[in-house]
Order: structure tokens, then sequence, then C-alpha cells
């Protein structure tokens, strides 16, 4: 698409500006002040859209509230990735009713991803009556407008239109801390993995301008953010639709050159697009951290073809070989499907040797779950359910084994952290996160939270890594 055409018109947000200051206006003349609900379910990237939800809410006048019986408006921001996600949305949505019935002005919404799949839309339309805005991804820059025709007494509104997708900047957040931030630099995917929807709810790549995200980040430093994740479905994509000759490795550094004590992560990174140049540029920037989440899905060749992954096994070990040889503090994360259709025994025993070989720090693990629409859901899969479970347990305990053993090895170092938050787990007080992501759990005043500190690491398990501050 052309530029001109992916941008949303200036005038068009102004359009959405100019509803949120009627409604707030006319939430003012009520007796208290009205409380939004926003629930978010999925990815980072649901995370910061619902940052701009609450933005574009608290802009027409709301309150917030964790409690949906007091809320005026609900918003539920749905994932479509897993059946799982979608039918826990489903269950909470349904109890809703209760809530709607003690209180018949609320007004529940539904949006992101599976609410861009025509046929949950169109569920939601049929079975769930007490559903009053239903939202795609493509249209949330118009949630002021929505809205507002739902308070007017319009009826139900449901706006999902079919779309490459578009960018819509200068939105308002409410951000969920004031340590760490979401920067979204790029939207949507055109890789069509086949097991993966995200190309059909989420459109085709789209980047932000340059000097809008360094522009966001500098704000955020200067407001005091210490941690700043740049997000995108593939980061590594980013600019190939600008015409800039500007690449995901030269927008890093760009961020890295803006003054202020703060730390930079991005994710997600597709490993056919991983560069040396991206490797090298993470060795030179000294504020993007020794981390790296890079999605492997399997070890065997013919599965990686099947998913229409774009890279090998040795080209992947190849790209781990020469990262940890120009970083070799990074911190190394996955993701792995297991019972991919057609995956036959040996070939998930590939999966296990590359555990063994890579030695990641942690792994997010998935049994696959076919999502309608998609060229995986289409394909015969013989290999029964207990089978890909035993499959699954036997990939979790041997990923908390080499997790373990490597949280291990931090004990006895001193290591820099960020003190995040308070522990709710009663055995310290403190949590933090070192360069890395690593969690820690620390002892320590409430005034440490929100500054580096020094932490010897005292003892670890296989989740966390336990301290001291120095």
């Amino acid at each position: 698409m052309k530029r001109t055409e992916i941008l949303v018109p200036e005038a068009e947000l102004a359009r959405q500006r100019e509803i949120c200051r009627a409604l707030a206006a006319r939430n003012a003349a009520r007796p208290t002040r009205p409380l939004a609900l926003v629930d978010t379910y999925g990815c980072q990237q649901n995370e910061a859209d619902s940052e701009r939800i609450r933005g574009m809410l608290r802009e027409m006048g709301y309150d917030f509230t964790a409690d949906e019986r007091e809320a005026d408006v609900i918003v539920i921001n749905t994932c479509a990735i897993r059946e799982h996600a979608e039918m826990r949305v489903l269950g909470n949505v349904g109890a809703l009713t209760h809530t709607k019935r003690a209180k018949p002005d609320q007004v529940i919404c539904l949006c992101g991803c599976a609410m861009q799949e025509p046929s949950r839309a169109e569920q939601i339309r049929r079975s769930f009556r007490h559903v009053d805005l239903v939202f795609g991804t493509h249209v949330l820059w118009k949630f002021p407008e929505l809205l507002a025709r739902v308070l007017e007494g319009g009826g139900r509104v449901f706006e999902t239109p079919e779309s490459d997708g578009k960018i819509a900047e200068g939105l308002p957040v409410v951000r969920s801390g004031p340590l760490k931030a979401w920067v979204s630099i790029m939207y949507g995917c055109n890789n069509f993995c086949t097991y993966c929807i995200v190309p059909y709810v989420r459109g085709r790549e789209r980047s932000r301008d340059p000097e809008r995200i360094v522009q966001e980040v500098r704000e955020l430093a200067a407001a005091g953010y210490k941690d700043i994740t740049l997000l995108g479905q593939n980061v590594n994509s980013y600019g190939k639709d600008l015409g800039l000759d500007i690449d995901f490795a030269d927008l890093l550094r760009m961020v890295n050159d803006v003054p202020g004590d703060f730390l930079i992560r991005f994710m997600t990174s597709h490993p056919k697009d991983a560069s040396q140049k991206l490797f090298e540029t993470m060795a030179a920037c000294e504020k993007v951290a020794p981390q790296l989440h890079l999605p492997v899905q399997s070890g065997n060749d013919r599965v990686l073809r099947a998913m229409n992954r774009h890279y090998d096994r040795a080209a992947y070990l190849d790209e781990v070989r020469r990262l940890r040889a120009l970083v070799p503090e990074i911190v190394l994360t996955s993701d792995i499907i297991v019972g991919f259709p057609g995956e036959t025994a040996e070939e998930f025993e590939d999966t296990l040797s590359l555990l063994e070989e890579v030695r990641y720090d942690a792994l997010f693990t998935f049994i696959f779950s076919p999502r309608p629409g998609t060229p995986a859901a289409k394909m015969p899969d013989p290999m029964p359910k207990e089978e890909k479970n035993r499959n699954f347990q036997r990939l979790v305990e041997l990923q908390n084994r080499i997790s373990a053993e490597k949280h291990a090895a931090y004990v006895g170092r001193t290591l820099r952290v960020l003190v995040d938050g308070r522990n709710d787990d009663g055995r310290h007080t403190l949590t933090a996160r070192t360069d890395g992501g690593r969690l820690v759990h620390l002892d320590g005043p409430e005034a440490a939270i929100g500054t580096w500190q020094r932490a010897e690491i005292t003892g670890a398990s296989t989740w966390a890594l336990f301290g001291r501050l120095v």
C-alpha cells in the first residue's frame, strides 16, 4: 500500500478527539465519575493496544476499576492465537450476564484479534446478546466513535472490516506502570506461517516512521521509564515498507542514541530475518539488553518446511552460534510447538536434541492448536492426543532441567538489576529483573523500587533467582 493509505488521516483522528471531549463533558455532568475496566488476553501487542484503549477512555472522562460489578464500561481485548485463550474469553464474557443484569446500563465491549475473525464475531452476535460493541484490530482508533454510537442508543455495534491495516499516530496512552513501557514499532505480518492466524487478523506489515518512534522513546526516557520494549510481530522486518533505507538494526542504533538511563528490549524476532548486522548492533549498543526471543518452533527440517518458516535447523543453529560469539551473556528464549500436524516421534526427537544443543534460558511451549482459516488446520494429524501430551511433558521436563542448571550458574555473581515492584509471595519483599530479563526475588526497602541496584545472587530455582542488595 502507499504510505498515504497506511496512515489514518489527521482529520479522522481529530474527529475522534472531538468525540472524546463531548463524552468527557457528558460524563463530567454525572453525579459520580464513571468507571471503566479493560481486561487483556494474549501478547504484548495486545497489552500495548489496551494501553491506548485506556488512554481514550481517560480522554472520555472515565476512571478505572478492576471490579466488573462497578464498571460502567467493560472492554475485553481478545486473543486468537490458541483455542484455549478464546474459550477462556467466551467463558468470562458469558459470566458478565450477571453484572449486566444487575447494572443494565453497563456497556460490554469486545475487541482484539479474536473479534477480527468473522466466525467469532458472528458467534458473539448470535449467542452473546448482552455484548453491546464488537470492534476489530483495524479500527481500534475509532473506539470513541463506536462507543458513542452505543451510548446514544444506536443499538448493538459491530465494526470488524477486512483490511490490510492502518497506522494511527498520536493516540492517548495510559501505561500500566511508571518503569516499563511498550513501544509498537510496526504492525501486522507477511510471513503466513501455516499454523498462525495473525496475518489474517492483524493485516500486512506496516512500519511506523522512525522519527515517531524515537520521539516516543525520548518522551518515555524523560519521564523516567527505564525498561522500554520495542514491539512487532516480526521486528526484523521493520522498515521494508518505508522506502527510507532504514532497517531494524538502524532503528536500534537511533533509539540507543536517545539520552537517558534506560534499557531497550524487543520482540519478536523471526529467525529468517535475524541478520549479522542485527547481532553486531546488539553487541555495540550499550542500552540494548543482552536478551533475544528467537522462536524456533521445531528442530526438524521437514516440520519447519510444513510450517512455512523459511529456515532450517542448521541455519538457526548458525545464528545462535554467531550471536553468542558477539554477545556471550545473551539470554536466549524461544517458542516451540509440540504435535504439529504430521510430526512423527522421530521428528520430535530432533526438537529435543535442539534444546540440548542450544540450551535456552527459558522456553514457551505449546501443543498445536488448529486455527480455522489457516493451512495447518486442514493438514492430516494422525498423532494421538495422548502421545502429544507425553511429548509435551518430556519437552517441559527437559527445559526445566536446563533452566535450573543455567540459573544455578548465576549463584555467587553480582548483577545489575532493576527493582520493579513489591513481592507478593511472602518470602521476599521485592522483585527485580536482570539486564537479561531474569526474575530476581530480593529483600530490601520499598524505596529501592524504580532504581537500578547491584544484587548478589544467593540462590536459584527453575524459574527465578534469589539474592540480596549489595
